[in-house]
């Protein structure tokens, strides 16, 4: 399964899975389940189910199509070989998809903003001392470990509209389209998750 097909960034199958009722949704959950004993028939499924999603979120942080594309595939790929450490207690498995993807995506964000400061500012000099450096790295790593654990206080819904809002950076109305909900309810969901995240982090506390 190293070699993935060509990604498909239009809607999912409405099939969902061999033998689905017409719209259904696939199970996730025991799709990864699946995967991760190296079911590749599952996979496939799961491929089909969350490839348009997957490419959606790697498209609006990268910017470009073709890196988008490769984007995905790595995605993809980390998904079918990480699929066993999935665990359901620790969140919904579109928040854990979408959590690989936002990863590979920046990843592929901060290697082309390394490589473009490389060549623009190869003369200058004024870095950042070292212990400025890891201060802030210490910082921005117990922040990001408050905001996981946050994070697992929501529902299911709530993380998938918050991870799509706020570590996808999609608007409100494409949050919507994305989780084919009207507008209103995927504000409220919105809404309702930062609250949570409020409360669960002790800001304003």
């Amino acid at each position: 399964m190293d070699h993935l097909r060509p990604v498909s960034t239009g809607h999912p199958s409405a099939d969902g899975a061999p033998g689905a009722a017409p719209g259904a949704s696939p199970d996730l959950s025991d799709l990864l389940r699946r995967a991760g004993r190296a079911d590749e028939a599952a996979f496939a499924v799961l491929y089909d189910a969350i490839s348009p999603r997957v490419y959606g979120l790697a498209l609006r942080v990268v910017r470009d199509p073709a890196q988008a594309e490769e984007v995905t595939q790595e995605a993809l790929l980390e998904i079918w070989r990480t699929a066993g450490r999935y665990d359901p207690d620790r969140g919904s498995p579109f928040a854990w998809i979408l959590t690989i993807t936002h990863r590979k995506a920046v990843d592929r964000v901060r290697s082309a903003e390394a490589s473009t400061r490389r060549d623009t500012t190869y003369h200058q000099g004024h870095q950042p001392t070292e212990s400025d450096t890891t201060a802030e790295a210490v910082e921005a790593s117990l922040e990001a470990h408050r905001v996981r654990a946050a994070l697992k206080t929501l529902t299911e819904v709530q993380q998938e509209a918050i991870g799509l809002a706020y570590f996808g950076g999609y608007t409100h109305t494409e949050v919507a389209t994305m989780l084919d909900l009207p507008v209103g309810t995927a504000k409220t969901r919105i809404r309702d998750g930062l609250i949570r995240l409020r409360d669960a982090m002790g800001v304003g506390s």
